[in-house]
């Protein structure tokens, strides 16, 4: 029987086709190696330094704008991010609350008011009244001089347009009276009616503003001078950040 010119070479390509792994194998082997690559870089991943992503997070939003300069506020202060990194804030914001702090300030100075400090902290920008400011000692009836104090600070709560915190602190010694059983009541009944002050005399929304009793447990000062327990006794009217308010209740 002849053969047909070109049968022999396709029979050979054929057979060379038929002989080795089945083509199968090749994408089997291919998603195998992806796998390993995956599992690899999940253990790398796993081993990055936290401190040198937080660095590398904060140059990269410093260079976009992000940031201005890499600010951030700790403890009061404006301070270069990466140092502490856990307070930043945008430099809109940065602005916003320096401008508040002036027009406190400035309240603050024209009407000569003593034992009111402000300062800014992770929270915001913190208003802090000593007692004997807005209270008598062991009282929570908020005094006429106080009232007039909060009427020139309303207006600029209000246009903030942000979430206001009022928080009431206490020293450490106990009150034990019908009226305040203990400190937490006396604590709590003042930011309570500073809060209904602002609300009912200013009609700010009762949807921005807060009130919180720390009684003692709040301290700034060690309690063991009548000077440090003084500092203890005071009410806080705070300006919350955004990082702040997105703790708030809603």
């Amino acid at each position: 029987m002849k053969t047909l010119p070109g049968s022999r070479r396709r029979n050979n390509n054929n057979e060379k086709q038929g002989g080795g792994s089945p083509a199968w194998m090749t994408t089997y082997g291919d998603l195998v190696t992806q796998i390993l690559l995956f599992f690899v870089l999940l253990f790398s991943l796993s081993n990055l330094d936290s401190g040198k992503f937080s660095s590398a997070m904060t140059s990269l939003q410093g260079s976009l704008g992000i940031l201005d300069g890499g600010s951030a506020i700790m403890g009061g202060e404006f301070t270069e991010a990466g140092n502490s990194g856990e307070f930043l804030i945008s430099a809109e914001e940065q602005r916003e609350f320096e401008q508040l702090e002036s027009k406190i300030q400035k309240v603050i100075d024209e009407g000569d008011i003593g034992g009111v400090h402000l300062s800014l902290d992770e929270r915001g920008l913190v208003v802090r009244f000593v007692e004997g400011v807005l209270f008598d000692s062991g009282k929570a009836e908020i005094k006429d001089d106080a009232k007039k104090i909060l009427d020139k600070l309303a207006p600029i709560l209000i246009e903030s347009h942000r979430q206001i915190r009022i928080e009431g602190h206490t020293d450490n010694l106990p009150i034990h009276t019908k009226e305040f059983p203990s400190n937490w009541e006396l604590s709590t009944a003042r930011a309570v009616n500073v809060v209904k002050y602002l609300i009912e005399r200013h009609n700010m929304s009762p949807y921005i503003i807060s009130a919180a009793g720390y009684s003692e447990y709040r301290p700034i000062a060690p309690n063991d001078s009548e000077r440090n327990r003084a500092l203890n006794r005071r009410v806080d009217i705070i300006i919350l950040k955004s990082t702040s308010e997105a703790q708030e209740p809603r």
